[in-house]
């Protein structure tokens, strides 16, 4: 059987769930699957599915690397910070209020907001 019938509900669910930028490669008997969930919730049916697949993830065989956008579909804004930014300058360029940039990208800037650095990728929310 080939990896990619094996993880075929997988990439069905992720298309089902609204899953964007999905890409899926297989290289070397492994399985590269990567896109963009609009919810945790629909990231996580996903994961349940891999889990349900390979009970104890241990096959090896899949490479599973999804992120959660910031709206109803579409795809998503991103927006790489230059020097002198500011999450309220970027906020106001883009029509966001500067907490909500931060919320969606806490896992990139951290626990202060004031700590953003050139070259860091944001996702900016959808309205």
């Amino acid at each position: 059987m080939a990896v990619r019938d094996k993880y075929q509900s997988l990439i069905d669910l992720a298309n089902q769930s609204g899953v964007t930028n999905l890409q899926v490669n297989e290289d070397n008997d492994v399985l590269h699957v990567s896109g963009t969930a609009p919810s945790e919730e629909a990231k996580q049916k996903i994961w349940d599915e891999y889990g349900r697949l390979d009970p104890d993830m241990r096959s090896g065989d899949l490479v599973l690397n999804l992120e959660v956008g910031g709206g109803g579909g579409g795809g998503e804004e991103t927006y790489t910070v230059k020097s002198g930014d500011s999450l309220s300058k970027i906020g106001q360029h883009h029509g966001v209020a500067w907490n909500e940039i931060y919320e969606a990208n806490r896992d990139v800037i951290g626990d202060d907001p004031d700590k953003i650095r050139p070259g860091q990728t944001l996702r900016i929310p959808k309205k």
